[in-house]
């Protein structure tokens, strides 16, 4: 896909004083001083977000925290991430690409799930800065970073923190995604439709009842979770239709507002899905469904 970048900033730096000119993207470490439970001081140990403006002319208020899939064992850094990026800034939509520690880096849970929380905590911390409203900030995942997006719509107030975690000005802000759009992901765990692969990188495979139920996100929905948009294909054999179906049954059991959208045909993995007959129109519908929800207005209508 052609990139729009006038310039790129890579720059691993903690924060922003203010908003970048159109078009601009920025590499911001999550933490300065180093990441909890990092192993090391190598890039594989400094989880990052790289946020990508868009262009002022239309640019709305709002931004979301993209999560790439990958099996909780790599990242999917290109169709689902950068390519996602690009088209949220197609319609105004800030975009921040997670770059999380998984097991292909040698990390486990608690790892991910800390990193999402910061990730969000980050855009929302500079949300002014930024011309972001703190309240449509939402977080998106595909696959097994699907399940991690799940998991920040469902732990945003309970998840585990190192004893030695130094919390700083960055911490005293929410965690809690305003909404969630969850592509093919991972739900379920400990179940015929598990994504094993998903589930033993983030867990390990002797892992205990409790810590199974955790991240169970169906099991963890409640009134606080966000408003939610799904989607996947029937045909998808590496992820199972009935993730996403479990999660929206468990989200009207709390009258939470979601749109599930089922494509008969198409494999796992489709990113944009562009060219994808049947597939290709789900992007415009969960652009639909923000702007349907509120999240598409420019500062100026509100």
């Amino acid at each position: 896909m052609k990139t729009t970048l006038s310039l790129t900033f890579c720059l691993l730096t903690f924060g922003v004083s203010a908003i970048l000119d159109a078009g601009e993207r920025k590499t911001i470490a999550l933490w300065e001083n180093g990441a909890p439970n990092a192993l090391g001081n190598e890039e594989k140990d400094k989880p990052r977000i790289t946020v990508w403006f868009p262009d002022k002319e239309k640019a709305v208020d709002a931004a979301v925290v993209v999560c790439p899939g990958g099996g909780y064992g790599g990242l999917a850094l290109d169709h689902e991430g950068k390519q996602i990026a690009e088209w949220y800034n197609s319609f105004g939509v800030t975009a921040a690409v997670l770059e999380y520690r998984h097991r292909g880096k040698g990390y486990g849970s608690p790892n991910p799930l800390l990193d999402v929380q910061r990730a969000i905590r980050t855009v929302r911390y500079n949300a002014k800065d930024w011309g972001i409203d703190p309240a449509k900030i939402g977080v998106m995942g595909f696959s097994a970073g699907g399940h991690l997006a799940s998991a920040a719509g469902t732990h945003f107030d309970n998840a585990p923190k190192p004893e030695n975690y130094a919390s700083d000005a960055i911490d005293a802000v929410s965690a809690r995604p305003d909404f969630m759009i969850l592509c093919y992901p991972v739900i379920l765990f400990d179940s015929p439709f598990t994504h094993r692969g998903s589930q033993n990188n983030l867990i390990g495979a002797n892992a205990t009842k409790d810590l199974t139920e955790y991240y169970s996100s169906e099991k963890q929905t409640s009134e606080k979770t966000p408003p939610t948009f799904i989607f996947f294909t029937d045909e998808d054999k590496a992820v199972p239709v009935e993730n996403g179906i479990q999660f929206y049954l468990a989200l009207r059991k709390f009258k939470i507002p979601a749109e599930l959208h089922v494509f008969q045909k198409g494999a796992h993995g489709l990113g944009l899905a562009k060219g994808r007959a049947g597939n290709e129109i789900w992007p415009d519908l969960c652009k639909a469904w923000l702007k349907n929800n509120g999240f598409l207005k420019s500062p100026k209508q509100n």
